[in-house]
This record gives C-alpha cells, sequence and structure tokens, in this order.
C-alpha cells in the first residue's frame, strides 16, 4: 500500500471510448480476455504504486467523453485515454484534449498500424506526447508508468 493519501496524489484521468464496456465479450482474439473491470483493476494497482491516484471511466458517447476531459482540465495532472472507435473519427475530442493542456497518452490494445487502412490514422495522436499501441492490456500500465515519468520531469 502506497505511503501517500490518496487526496494528496497526482490525479490521472483514464478515459475509455465506445465498447470498451465490451471487453473480453468483443473479439477475444483481438483484444484478449481481460474485461474493462479488469483493466480498471490493474491501472488502480499501477498506480497506487507509483502514487498516482486514477479517475477511471468509460463512455459509447463522443460528448460525455468531451466534457470529461474538459473536467479534467481543472482537476488532474494528465490523462490517459482509450480512444476507441472514436480515434479516427473525433475532432471534438482532439480539439479537447489540445484546450486542456494536461499531457495525454493515448492507448490501443491492438496494433492500429496493423489493421485495417482506416483504423491507421489517429486525430488523438495529436494532442498525445505518446501513444503505446499493441501491448494488448498492459498498454494501459505503461502509460501510467510513462505518466509518472512525465510528471515527475515537470517537477
Amino acid at each position: 500500500m502506497s505511503s501517500v493519501p490518496a487526496a494528496s496524489r497526482p490525479l490521472i484521468v483514464v478515459l475509455n471510448g465506445p465498447n470498451m464496456n465490451m471487453l473480453g465479450l468483443r473479439q477475444p482474439e483481438l483484444y484478449g480476455a481481460a474485461t474493462l473491470d479488469d483493466v480498471e483493476q490493474l491501472c488502480a494497482e499501477i498506480a497506487d504504486g507509483l502514487d498516482l491516484a486514477i479517475d477511471f471511466r468509460q463512455s459509447n458517447l463522443e460528448g460525455e467523453l468531451v466534457s470529461w476531459v474538459q473536467e479534467s482540465r481543472t482537476r488532474a495532472q494528465g490523462i490517459v485515454i482509450n480512444p476507441a472507435g472514436y480515434t479516427t473519427t473525433s475532432i471534438a475530442l482532439m480539439d479537447a484534449l489540445l484546450a486542456v493542456d494536461l499531457p495525454v497518452i493515448e492507448v490501443h490494445i491492438t496494433n492500429i498500424h496493423r489493421r485495417e487502412e482506416f483504423r491507421q490514422h489517429s486525430y488523438v495522436s495529436k494532442a498525445a506526447v505518446g501513444v503505446i499501441a499493441g501491448l494488448g492490456v498492459r498498454g494501459y500500465a505503461l502509460a501510467l508508468q510513462a505518466m509518472a515519468g512525465l510528471l515527475e520531469d515537470a517537477l
């Protein structure tokens, strides 16, 4: 257990886009057997070890994700996001991420560059300091470790 009280830890918002609630059920040959609850538990354990607090959320609604990004501006120190289906379509999400002036790390369970051509472009990447793709759900752990390093470097 961490020695730093949760209230004083830097807050990282971990956002998940559409269909991520189906993780573990939807195309397990691509996305694996882990559920979104498993990913949340992994993130909580990694964050605790890094003395970070997390706010883990998922929505199928673009506007809700945009609102959560905007809310993060005044309460969080960074954002980890798996935009899922909004990766290739959401200029609104990209604009929100650019507007909050926080470090953003984009995560994809699969390697989007080895998939269909339409999945290979990410608007979100324009706002991200880094992208982790193709390493399964452990990409979330790597993103939190990278975020901790970014925040430490900023001190």
